[in-house]
């Protein structure tokens, strides 16, 4: 399983690093590390966040109480 994500997300990083950086260059498997490591982050930011940007959406962030009129 963790095989697949990798191979996905390191795919996903040589297509963007393929953008910048030409393949036959030194250093770009340096910078499809970083831009891997790059993606993870967004991945696991976005995951943590997520609650908090969607309340924020809608107009709510969570600590509403219950009124009585």
């Amino acid at each position: 399983m963790i095989d697949f994500i990798v191979r996905i997300i390191m795919a996903l990083a040589g297509v963007i690093t393929g953008w910048f950086v030409a393949q036959d260059a030194a250093n770009f498997g340096i910078i499809q590390l970083v831009v891997s490591v790059l993606l993870i982050v967004l991945c696991i930011a976005g995951a943590v966040f997520l609650p908090s940007l969607l309340a924020l959406f809608r107009g709510s962030d969570g600590s509403e109480t219950s009124r009585r009129d």
